[in-house]
């Protein structure tokens, strides 16, 4: 990578020894990697990281998976078993501003990787520990986000008559994100004073935090949040209803929206009814509402529905696919890809828009080992690791 295109990024000069595997930790290294950081993804001889072999669909080659939170990356394949790749990593994370891993607690130390001992070979350093369920008493248990979004709660209160997973490792990404905010705490932090710290994430507290009125429903009040399907909790009407053509949202969030919701399908009756007087009577009769609403959403399709009520300020519109989901932030100018120019395949793009030093988009998700020979060469010419990688 040429100082050129790093220079571009606000975490340009920034190292990132990446010891991530499947998704919490790369989407965590992607963001840096965006931002300008120099990420080195570090991946098993042969094997690499797990992700490459998830698929179909798979994308000139690769896994689709694997190329969604693994470009701008530099792939080193090290055996973290034998001397000579653990004196590479050591060599590594000497030189390293930040340091990221997410294998099941303990196993670092069995490299001699762990916080303490890169440490002492590097004070500075940011060292970012992602786990399943923490590393004290959780640490031996095994997790995936599909076991963390169960034994985490969010299954309980999503679906309709039984347990739901969401559609994509939502806990994965929450962990993922809330671990980007830690590490660029901790960089500013070391910035200021010189010092590094531990950064610890772990996808169950991401996930509690992560499901904000309905974990506090219960750390205040103790109430257990139930499985309502499509419908809001505290929101009414907030739901999908039907129309004549297909499923349409209505996400009504002030007695204000309400009002003109009414007016404009023609039951200003709805408006003046004691029982939706405000947003917490609406709840308690959501049953009655959504019916009465039901019955005349029916008579028209999404569209005419989403064209009349839109521009009147009632936040609505049709369940999409992800093809919808795409055509719709094209037609509203988000470019949702990375763009054609840069010569990268058309992944998602970051959604961060930073007007002073905007994300790059520089390579490609990496082949297993690419970058291998040059890293060595580097780890290996400059001992004083004073020059970039």
């Amino acid at each position: 990578m040429t100082d050129e295109k790093r220079a571009v990024g606000a975490l340009a000069g920034i190292v990132v020894a990446d010891f991530g595997r499947i998704l919490a930790a790369p989407y965590l290294t992607m963001m840096l990697a965006d931002l300008g950081a120099e990420v080195i993804k570090v991946e098993r001889p042969g094997a690499g990281d797990d992700t490459r072999g998830w698929g179909p669909p798979f994308a000139g080659g690769q896994a689709t998976y694997f190329q969604s939170v693994n470009r701008n990356k530099t792939s080193v394949a090290l055996d973290l078993r034998s001397a000579e790749g653990q004196r590479y990593a050591r060599e590594l994370v000497r030189r390293a501003d930040i340091v990221v891993e997410n294998f099941r607690p303990g196993t670092m130390a069995k490299f001699g990787l762990s916080y303490p001992e890169v440490q002492e070979l590097n004070p500075r350093v940011v060292y970012c520990s992602l786990s399943a369920f923490g590393g004290d008493k959780g640490a031996e248990l095994p997790g995936y986000d599909l076991l963390i979004q169960a034994a985490g709660g969010l299954m309980s209160i999503t679906g309709e008559g039984q347990p739901m997973k969401t559609g994509v490792a939502v806990v994965d990404v929450l962990a993922g994100l809330h671990a980007t905010v830690g590490v660029l705490a901790a960089l500013r932090h070391r910035d200021a004073t010189g010092e590094g710290q531990l950064v610890e994430v772990n996808l169950l507290s991401s996930l509690l935090a992560g499901m904000v009125n309905q974990s506090a429903a219960y750390a205040l009040a103790e109430v257990v949040p139930s499985m309502l399907g499509n419908r809001h909790p505290s929101i009414a009407p907030y739901e999908v209803f039907p129309t004549a053509d297909r499923p349409l949202v209505l996400a009504v969030g002030s007695d204000g929206q309400f009002a003109t919701l009414c007016r404009a399908i023609g039951a200003e009756r709805l408006a003046g009814d004691p029982r939706f007087a405000d947003n917490a009577t609406r709840v308690a009769h959501v049953e009655v509402l959504a019916a009465e609403l039901g019955g005349i959403l029916t008579t028209k399709t999404a569209a005419d529905w989403e064209a009349l009520l839109t521009p009147l300020g009632v936040p609505c519109g049709p369940v999409n696919d992800m093809a919808g989901a795409f055509a719709l932030a094209d037609r509203l100018g988000l470019q949702p890809r990375i763009p054609a120019d840069t010569g990268l395949p058309p992944l998602v793009a970051n959604p961060i828009t930073l007007s002073r030093n905007p994300v790059r988009y520089t390579d490609a998700p990496p082949e297993l080992g690419s970058g291998t020979d040059r890293i060595r060469a580097w780890l290996d010419a400059d001992p004083d690791g004073v020059s970039s990688p």
